[in-house]
């Protein structure tokens, strides 16, 4: 009988990609996905960069210890960033886990498993380095609709309060053909919407010598037929360049969405971050993108206490946050990570003035969020449905969906429009009616209803799976130029 397994992801985008190669790679072995009985085999993939991290993985590790107890043969593998970083720790402090792997080795995982089983003793593997590209690995994706597509991994910067680039490495870059031939992969199997995922994404290009290869990664999926919507995460300010604004606006499918780090508006805090621009170098994009694209959406991250953050500082990430106008911001407390620069600097912030900083952060970006989301109260929006969007949607009758520009809305999947019924992975048009901070709300009729093949997907319960694409990493040879719009090699 087939070894059941679940993953259960902490973490970024990266992480959650990595969880649907790891589910790739054990089915590809064997595995089939545990329904509502105990899994054979639950897998932590794990996140490092907050302090509660490890709190969060030895918590659920000790709530599964009687789980494992009580059902002879059931294993538990520990990987992704924390694993990298903690190593042999976590068997030590978690003596019931099975495997650890790092972020290098995820293809690793199946014969892990398998050898602890054989020997009866955990497995230990960390690799220092990539020596195989995730993107060689067979995937099972999450989403009938949406897909991720890694452009490259690891990180170049050295931000002192990071700790991403010591257990990812160093940025490699993937041949653009195969970054591609992914895309063209999801697409023949229903999706609609890709987001292209790196560390620094517009950094891609680098590593071969292409500095505009970013921009032209973007128009070259303005050429993927059938492929309705393109979003990438995240941006580094310091290497964004017009050539990228002029990609998003001039591509049809590329989403008028952008993402942008600004940890902090004072330029005292970003040279001490080691984060190189400055607060105007910020604001003058965030004018580009909005000269070139009225309609965009802009969000970011925004670090509040960083070691020696002043009140005048933090009044200057107030300023900026006032002159952006993000459509929301993901906030965080300053957090000290063990080996990071920024964990040994002088002035540490005490707790209650970080609190009381981030509550003034969080009322300020929550009323301009507001005030944007009501501008769009009568607006007729065109909505890629969603699965586990909403929360409330059960209980309110409603179903949700993601904006063009990112947003989320939540809509009743009602009138004369409507084609049989409306699934996730649809496509939709209704008017918005109600605007909150976070949301918005469409409870009209609907305009316009698609079903799509993501729908059919979605409504017989199938998940893309597409296998490993070409060897990834660029140093087996000089790329392929780069088709146009219009036309995909």
């Amino acid at each position: 009988m087939s070894r059941s397994y679940q993953i259960r992801t902490l973490g970024c985008q990266m992480n959650v990609h990595d969880s649907e190669r790891l589910a790739g790679g054990l089915e590809e072995a064997g595995y089939v996905p545990a329904g509502d009985e105990a899994a054979d085999v639950v897998v932590f993939n794990t996140c490092a960069v907050r302090e509660n991290a490890d709190n969060k993985l030895y918590g659920q590790l000790g709530h599964l210890r009687p789980a494992k107890d009580a059902k002879p043969g059931m294993q538990i593998a520990v990987g992704g960033c924390l694993a990298q970083k903690d190593r042999g720790e976590i068997v030590k402090r978690a003596p019931w886990v099975d495997v650890v792997f790092g972020t290098h080795n995820i293809g690793s995982l199946p014969t892990l498993l398998e050898r602890a089983r054989h020997n009866a003793e955990a497995e230990v593997e960390i690799l220092e380095s990539l020596e195989t590209f995730p993107s060689t690995l067979p995937a099972r994706r999450d989403s009938a609709h949406s897909g991720w597509v890694s452009i490259s991994v690891g990180c170049n910067n050295t931000c002192t309060f990071c700790i991403v680039p010591a257990l990812r490495g160093k940025e490699r870059d993937r041949r653009p053909g195969d970054i591609l031939a992914e895309v063209e992969a999801l697409v023949g199997e229903g999706v609609l919407e890709v987001t292209l995922l790196g560390q620094n994404v517009n950094s891609y290009g680098v590593e071969f010598g292409d500095r505009q290869a970013f921009g032209k990664l973007l128009r070259a999926c303005g050429g993927v037929e059938g492929l309705e919507r393109v979003r990438f995460t995240s941006p580094h300010p310091a290497s964004f360049t017009e050539d990228v604004i002029d990609a998003m606006a001039e591509t049809p499918n590329a989403c008028h969405q952008l993402h942008m780090p600004l940890q902090s508006g004072s330029d005292k805090v970003l040279k001490d971050m080691r984060r190189s621009y400055r607060s105007e170098r910020f604001l003058s994009i965030v004018d580009k993108v909005r000269a070139a694209m009225p309609d965009a959406a802009l969000t970011t991250d925004i670090i509040v206490g960083f070691p020696g953050e002043t009140e005048k500082d933090f009044e200057q990430t107030l300023e900026v946050v006032r002159r952006a106008r993000f459509s929301s911001a993901f906030t965080f407390q300053y957090s000290k990570r063990p080996g990071t620069p920024a964990a040994e600097m002088d002035g540490q912030l005490p707790k209650p003035v970080v609190q009381e900083r981030y509550e003034r952060l969080v009322r300020l970006q929550n009323e301009i969020s507001w005030e944007e989301n009501k501008k769009l109260l009568g607006r007729t929006v065109e909505l890629l449905v969603a699965t586990g969007e909403g929360r409330k949607d059960a209980a309110t009758d409603r179903m949700s969906g993601r904006a063009r520009d990112g947003r989320l809305v939540h809509f009743v999947p009602v009138g004369a429009a409507v084609d049989t019924a409306v699934r996730p992975g649809d496509v939709v048009e209704t008017a918005i009616t109600y605007a909150a901070p976070h949301h918005l709300v469409a409870d009209g009729d609907l305009t316009t209803h698609r079903r799509t093949r993501a729908g059919d997907n979605a409504e017989a319960g199938l998940r893309p799976r597409t296998d490993g694409v070409g060897l990834g990493l660029p140093s087996f040879g000089a790329p392929a130029p780069l088709p146009v719009a219009g036309g995909c090699a």
